[in-house]
């Protein structure tokens, strides 16, 4: 196989009595911008960017079979009345005129139905659940957070109703009937949910369903009432719908929960039930604790395994999910492990990912970069975002408007916000210089991608991007206003980024204190006569090693064996650099003390990664001490108080990763010799990435 040759995911493929022009698939992600029920043009301009970006299958995000009964959004699509038929048949109409089959995923929350919750109703349950969740993490999100995730439920405590036998016909009789709209309305799938902790997934695991009857016990009986409702289906529609069944291949977290062996049982049950497809997920239990091992896994190709397994002992496609990179899928749909790949954030991410691959522009695939950004907005009911695509959501906003008038742009700045605003301001017509001081592109995403892999995928993109449009680069260039004039720019972008101080407390200025800038400056060779003698003792071998190889990749795996730095390091500001430094020193065996002056690590990171992160700190034996105020640096300690109490750590190193702020010196000069201007990325404002790429679209597709 060639690396870049896609050949058995550009097949086609078949389900029951659909036919996938491809075998990749759009998962379901919730996008709650639908209105009481009915589903928005915003919706379907989003399916419709997908589809014709070339994905075969389009599965919508959740759709409540009893909406609002069942729900867990108000904006979430409703299947209980035929007057939400039309607005499901112009979804239908939409994607296969763009070229796509479309699956409608069908479901009833259970016991996470929070409209439910919010309207005073019990939520249906097999029977009162036996356990709780540990909610620690939530110490990590902010007042703002805990009030927004409440809102959902409007703060009221879940009432739990053990499901009776009319419960369960009820049930399985609204499923059919939601089946036959959906086939109405000229969709080509049902995707019947029973996962992610919804009704169907909790009957079918032990740790949820204690039930004693014909319902309980058994795996069989646990996955009684999904086989049920499969064959409903089957009977009423099956010769109009594929029916595919979303089962957790794994659940994570808590004993007692659905085990591979178990899901291969359960898989076989829906298989004989009538189900055309098994559409293999995971299920992280506490979404508190472990989000990012399921739903949203933070491993690439999470499920494959699980996903292989049960095609063994299936005879029906298998569709695996989980961070299925192009490449990943292609290696496992040649191997035969699976028959289709979803790909949900990737999807998010660039919607024209089959169509590139198909034409054999892989490089130009935009990465998603595993943020989690997107899907957090699930937690507060609200519409995702994406840190690398502005126009998720937003889909008016391609294509992108070429320029009434070409000009000249110098770009001073090659980390996230000064490529991207390259890229699309070279898309749209003009033509751009790209100026930075340092001997690479990147910027600090560069440095970033030491604690944050992900981040290279974007960076290696950025590359292609400059190299693909034949955009002009000076590094090694410092920016001045001579330097500029000189280029003779219509306009200039200041992309420079943040600014990192010297902590400004008693020892701040000692020479074992770094700061990102300092420790940046190192690593990229961009280190000034001062900096560079402050860190060299330390860090010059490493500056060095990255300045030969200038491979993010090879810096990472190469420091678990070699880090040029003493064992003792106390890191100063546990938001998203601090955080993510002090593991990653850790890692490479640094007895390392993370210090943070408020309750709330992580931040600005999205709620599941953050707790994540804060969770594998820890586990790497980070040692965390929040709401603390520093009280000075020596040579070799860090002392502290919390309230009362006074403390201090051993330090050969401290790294200062609080303090960063905006700051664009060049723009003001820049104004003041009366060149034309604007600022890009945390330069303007500090939001990293996503405000880095979403500040450039914002000046760049206006310019």
């Amino acid at each position: 196989m060639k690396l870049n040759s896609f050949s058995h995911l550009m097949a086609p493929g078949t389900i029951g009595p659909m036919e996938a022009h491809n075998r990749i698939v759009l998962p379901a992600m919730d996008m709650n911008v639908s209105e009481h029920g009915e589903i928005e043009q915003a919706e379907i301009d989003h399916y419709v960017a997908r589809a014709a970006g070339g994905a075969g299958l389009i599965i919508t995000g959740a759709c409540a079979i009893a909406f609002p009964h069942g729900a867990a959004s108000m904006k979430e699509p409703g299947l209980s009345d035929d007057k939400y038929i039309p607005g499901l048949k112009a979804l239908a109409d939409a994607v296969h005129a763009a070229g796509s089959k479309l699956c409608i995923q069908s479901t009833h929350h259970g016991k996470v139905a929070r409209v439910d919750v919010a309207n005073d109703r019990p939520v249906l349950a097999p029977n009162q659940p036996g356990y709780s969740y540990d909610m620690s993490a939530l110490a990590d999100s902010t007042p703002t957070e805990l009030g927004k995730m409440g809102a959902a439920t409007a703060g009221k405590k879940i009432i739990y109703r053990d499901m009776t036998a009319e419960d369960i016909s009820w049930l399985v009789s609204t499923w059919v009937d939601a089946a036959e709209r959906i086939a109405k309305a000229g969709a080509d799938a049902i995707e019947i949910h029973a996962a992610h902790g919804y009704i169907l997934g909790v009957f079918l695991n032990q740790r949820d369903n204690k039930r004693t009857d014909e319902y309980g016990g058994s795996l069989a009986n646990r996955a009684r009432l999904a086989c049920e409702v499969i064959s409903a289906v089957k009977e009423r529609v099956g010769n109009k719908l594929a029916i595919l069944v979303r089962v957790a291949g794994e659940e994570y977290g808590q004993e007692g929960g659905l085990t591979l062996p178990e899901a291969i049982e359960a898989s076989k049950l829906f298989e004989q039930a009538g189900a055309d497809a098994i559409h293999v997920t995971g299920w992280g239990r506490n979404p508190f604790d472990n989000f990012t091992d399921g739903p949203l896994p933070n491993k690439v190709g999470a499920y494959l395994e699980n996903a292989a397994e049960i095609k063994k002992h299936v005879k029906v496609p298998v569709i695996a999910v989980g961070r299925m990179l192009p490449k990943v899928a292609e290696k496992a749909l040649a191997a035969g492990q699976i028959d289709f790949a979803a790909m949900g954030r990737q999807l998010l991410a660039d919607p024209e990912l089959p169509n590139k691959i198909r034409d054999g522009k892989f490089d130009q695939v935009r990465p998603c970069i595993n943020c989690y950004l997107c899907v957090a907005e699930n937690f507060f009911d609200d519409t995702p975002f994406c840190a690398v695509n502005p126009a998720l959501g937003n889909e008016a906003l391609l294509p992108l408007k070429p320029a009434s008038l070409t000009k000249h742009v110098v770009v001073v700045g090659a980390g996230p916000a000064g490529l991207e605003t390259a890229r699309v301001l070279t898309e749209r017509g003009h033509r751009v210089t790209i100026v930075d001081k340092a001997d690479r592109l990147g910027g600090t995403m560069w440095f970033s991608t030491m604690t944050t892999p992900d981040n290279e995928r974007l960076l290696r993109w950025f590359k292609s991007e400059i190299k693909r449009l034949n955009i002009a680069v000076k590094l090694n260039t410092p920016a001045t206003v001579d330097t500029i004039r000189a280029l003779h720019p219509d306009h200039v972008i200041v992309a420079t980024g943040a600014v990192r101080p010297k902590p400004d407390f008693p020892g701040g200025d000692l020479p074992n204190v770094q700061t990102g800038d300092t420790l940046r400056a190192m690593m990229l060779g961009t280190a000034t006569a001062e900096e560079a003698g402050a860190v060299l003792s330390t860090l010059g071998k490493l500056g060095r090693l990255s300045g030969v190889t200038k491979s993010p990749e090879f810096v990472r795996q190469f420091t678990k064996f070699w880090l040029p730095m003493g064992k003792d390091v106390v890191v100063i500001g546990g938001s998203l650099v601090g955080l993510e430094l002090a593991e990653f020193l850790a890692e490479r065996g640094r007895r390392v003390t993370l210090l943070h002056e408020t309750q709330q690590l992580g931040l600005p990171l999205a709620m599941p990664r953050r707790w994540t992160a804060v969770k594998d700190a820890k586990d790497h034996g980070v040692k965390i001490h929040r709401n603390v105020k520093i009280t000075r640096i020596t040579e070799k300690t860090v002392e502290w108080t919390e309230g009362e109490q006074s403390f201090s750590a051993p330090a050969s190193m401290v790294v200062y990763a609080d303090g960063t702020t905006s700051a664009a010196p060049l723009a003001d000069e820049l104004r003041a010799a009366d060149i034309s201007c604007d600022v890009v990325g945390d330069a303007g404002a500090v939001n990293y990435i996503h405000g880095a790429i979403h500040s450039s679209w914002k000046v760049s597709t206006e310019l």
